[in-house]
C-alpha cells in the first residue's frame, strides 16, 4: 500500500513541500495575480520513483483550481503532467 504523502503550503517561500525520511520536495510557484507560474519541481533521487513528483503536482494544480487562478507551467514535469491529466487543461492561461 503506497503512503499518503503530507504536503504543506509553505506561503513565505511560495512553494507546496513534503518531507519524507528527511529529504524534502518541492515545487515552487510566482504567484502573479490571475494566475500561477510553476517554475521549479526539486524532489529528491531518495524520493524517485515513490509518486512525489505526481503528488506534488497534483496538489499545487489542486490549489490553483481552488483559488480560481490560471496556470502557467514553466517546468517541463508541470507541463508533462498536464499533458497526462486532461481534467488539468483548463486550467492552462
Amino acid at each position: 500500500m503506497k503512503q499518503a504523502i503530507n504536503i504543506t503550503h509553505n506561503t513565505n517561500k511560495n512553494c507546496f513541500e513534503t518531507t519524507i525520511e528527511g529529504s524534502t520536495g518541492f515545487i515552487s510557484y510566482q504567484d502573479q495575480g490571475d494566475s500561477l507560474v510553476y517554475d521549479h519541481t526539486i524532489v529528491p533521487t531518495e524520493l524517485g520513483g515513490k509518486g512525489v513528483g505526481s503528488a506534488l503536482v497534483k496538489h499545487a494544480l489542486d490549489y490553483a483550481r481552488s483559488e480560481n487562478k490560471k496556470v502557467v507551467p514553466q517546468c517541463s514535469f508541470v507541463a508533462s503532467y498536464i499533458d497526462k491529466h486532461e481534467e488539468y487543461k483548463d486550467l492552462l492561461k
